[in-house]
């Protein structure tokens, strides 16, 4: 039992625990959504169940310019009123002055929501939920009012002569009323005041005539003056002169034998500085050209100096260049040589190794050929009888050939009859002409070949013998 209840409060506790932790979030989450924080060109206002006053009234707004706040959900809410300063041209025409002469004051009024305590009080009152644009022209409506009874108050004189006695009344005046609907004045600016019946210009015209000839009596005043002061002046001026100029003579004698005793002394210690500076002249002179020579045979030696440097220089520098070209040149000629050995080398290897191809292609398809034909004749014997008869034609063409263009223009045959043989003479001309050419037998003993049976001269039928004609 004592299990059961422990367990049950273990239970209830962790519920608890978790309940105040869920309303813990709960509550920093109203806190952090509903704190508001107010910018600095607005003023927020917090309206609702607002706190009570010191003496116990409530308030019906709460405003704030700048800084932040809680707003309390479901009670409160909260919106912002706009500090953009109202720029409002009032075109007031036929204003009745104190004098009865009406007048036009044309002005431009730059007013704005204040952010004193209480006047911002007055326009979360007033001005709330209204636009801009609104509130410029309840604004407008208030400094209407305002202006006609500042000049109503005032003569014409005042309101052209004493501007700042003017804006004071009108920014003292419409102030005080724009502030119970929480705005305040910035700026007041009167751009031109004029009448219909042309007083003030008539004002003007006065003024500058009065200023003309109050001028102009000052002119001739100080003309006068200026008379009397120059003519004293010069007055004063021939005394001070002819006083200066006795004091000047007898001051200019003074000095003229001051002068001439001056000069006296001048001219002797010239001549005693001139003797001086003519001795010391003539040594600075000595020791000058002494020092010149001196300085003359240095230049000289170290100008020998150079030019032997320099020339040798020359010799050294041209005699090494020309050493380096030959070298150069020598290099690029044996180079060029072994290039050109080299190349003409590769080219005779390489036709010589092309020609052996060539060759060996050559050699080798004439050994097969042979070997077939000798495999298809049967024997040795039986190829070069195919051979000999399929070049058969060609050697009696050549043989024919041999004789083919022999010119005879003329035979004479002493003829005695048939020789021992049966033949004639003619015959025998015939016969030793066809003999003088190369037989086929012996063409093959000399190519250390034997004739076929099938040519062989033992084969070969004599040629029948022809009759004389």
């Amino acid at each position: 039992m004592n299990n059961l209840l422990a367990s049950a409060g273990a239970t209830i506790a962790i519920i608890v625990a978790i309940v105040v932790v869920l309303l813990f979030i709960m509550v920093m989450l109203v806190v952090l959504t509903r704190y508001k924080k107010c910018p600095s060109d607005k003023i927020m206002v917090i309206y609702g169940k607002i706190s009570a006053n010191k003496d116990g009234t409530y308030r019906s707004a709460k405003c704030i310019h700048g800084g932040a706040s809680l707003v309390l959900p479901l009670i409160q809410s909260y919106t912002f009123l706009d500090l953009t300063p109202l720029s409002i041209s009032v075109d007031l025409k036929s204003a009745l002055s104190k004098q009865n002469i009406r007048i036009d004051v044309p002005s431009i009024f730059t007013v704005g929501i204040s952010t004193d305590p209480g006047i911002m009080q007055n326009a979360a009152e007033r001005l709330l939920g209204l636009q801009l644009k609104d509130i410029s022209d309840l604004a407008k409506d208030i400094i209407f009012g305002q202006l006609r009874l500042v000049i109503a108050t005032m003569d014409i004189e005042e309101i052209n002569t004493d501007r700042d006695k003017f804006l004071e009344a009108i920014s003292r005046n419409v102030e005080g009323e724009l502030k119970k609907i929480g705005l305040k004045l910035i700026n007041v600016n009167v751009t031109d005041i004029s009448d219909e019946s042309g007083y003030i210009i008539a004002l003007g015209k006065e003024a500058a005539a009065k200023a003309i000839n109050d001028a102009k009596v000052s002119v001739a005043e100080e003309n006068r003056k200026g008379a009397i002061g120059e003519a004293n002046a010069q007055m004063q001026q021939r005394i001070n002169v002819a006083d200066a100029e006795s004091k000047a003579i007898d001051g200019e004698n003074r000095a003229k034998a001051e002068i001439a005793a001056s000069k006296a002394l001048l001219r002797q210690k010239e001549a005693e500085a001139m003797k001086v500076a003519v001795t010391a002249e003539n040594v600075q002179a000595a020791k000058a050209k002494e020092e010149s020579y001196a300085a003359e045979q240095q230049a000289e030696i170290a100008r020998a100096s150079r030019e032997k440097a320099t020339k040798e220089a020359d010799v050294i520098v041209a005699s090494e260049i020309e050493k380096r070209k030959i070298e150069i040149e020598a290099d690029a000629q044996a180079e060029n040589v072994r290039r050109k050995a080299k190349g003409e080398a590769d080219a005779i290897f390489a036709k010589m190794e092309a020609e052996a191809r060539g060759l060996y292609e050559t050699l080798s398809k004439q050994a097969e050929g042979m070997d077939k034909l000798v495999k298809a004749a049967g024997t040795s014997d039986e190829a070069v009888r195919l051979m000999i008869a399929d070049k058969l034609e060609t050697l009696v063409a050549t043989q024919v050939e041999a004789i083919k263009n022999l010119k005879i223009d003329k035979v004479t045959v002493w003829e005695n009859g048939q020789s021992a043989d049966g033949k004639n003479a003619t015959a025998n001309f015939v016969s030793g002409i066809m003999k003088s050419l190369p037989p086929l037998d012996d063409l093959y003993s000399m190519a250390g070949l034997k004739m076929p049976k099938v040519i062989s001269p033992e084969k070969i039928e004599e040629v029948p013998k022809t009759k004389k004609k």
